[in-house]
């Protein structure tokens, strides 16, 4: 793993069935980076982001992802010592992955558990550290006035917001987004996307995050990696992936990954 590097892939492949969703795929991630993962519907964004949480095994082989110099997996095992690694990677899903019935104080405070332990968080016996840190998180991103509400009550947004403010208080050094925008108007994704900006910068969060909507890849994030059928074909700076580039990553579905316009 390079000294640099805290996440580093290494032929990484993934099939399921007849299909190849990672093939080979390898790849260095800095501290302090932003990077978007880009490509069409079945590229292997998403299989890419859960094998780096260890959510997903890779196949077998000379496959092998490491966090902070340290194995999530290898030959198609995940790790002994992943729950260690986990505790410091964040993931925010497109569906949020809130518990609906619960407070959106609570959902943030469970970011917790690794820490305080897990009979606690049952028990809502919330640290006073912890109850500062959720308030604090909750603040941060802008949805503190809604702490008392059940999640399920909220908007998308506001959602996804708290589970932002979820990997805060996890005190995650990772956060990996899977599609965060995707289920959201404009202006909510903005938002969010702003949120993961400013932590990125403010704090020096390293964050990946898959994206469906091209324009917020080169918006937000510095560097763009795009992946087509499970290899990657652009890996360098978002002002400098070409339009003629995107038309050869997309094919059709070229104008649809632009939510503001078409770049000329």
């Amino acid at each position: 793993m390079p000294d640099a590097a805290v996440l580093s892939i290494r032929k990484a492949s993934k099939t399921f069935g007849a299909r190849r969703a990672l093939d080979g795929v390898s790849l260095d991630v800095a501290k302090g980076e932003m990077i978007a993962l880009i490509g069409p519907s079945g590229s292997g964004k998403s299989t890419l982001l859960r094998s780096i949480s260890g959510l997903q095994t890779i196949d077998g082989g000379e496959g092998r992802i490491e966090a902070f110099g340290g194995p999530v997996q290898e030959n198609g095992r995940i790790g002994a010592d992943v729950r260690r690694v986990r505790t410091r990677i964040g993931f925010i899903a497109q569906q949020f992955n809130l518990v609906g019935r619960l407070s959106l104080f609570t959902n943030v405070a469970l970011g917790s558990l690794g820490r305080i332990g897990t009979w606690r968080g049952l028990l809502g016996l919330w640290p006073a550290e912890t109850k500062t840190a959720a308030m604090a998180a909750l603040a941060r991103v802008g949805v503190a006035d809604y702490a008392g509400q059940r999640a399920n009550t909220l908007s998308g947004g506001q959602q996804q917001r708290g589970a932002i403010a979820r990997a805060l208080v996890q005190k995650a050094k990772i956060v990996l987004a899977d599609e965060p925008v995707a289920s959201l108007d404009p202006v909510s994704a903005r938002r969010v996307m702003e949120s993961l900006r400013d932590l990125n910068k403010a704090d020096g969060l390293t964050v990946l995050v898959t994206l469906h909507q091209v324009d917020y890849a080169l918006r937000y994030c510095d560097r763009v990696v795009a992946l087509k059928a499970g290899h990657i074909v652009y890996d360098g700076p978002a002002d400098k992936i070409e339009t003629k580039q995107l038309i050869d990553i997309y094919g059709p579905e070229f104008e649809d990954v632009f939510w503001e316009g078409v770049p000329k």
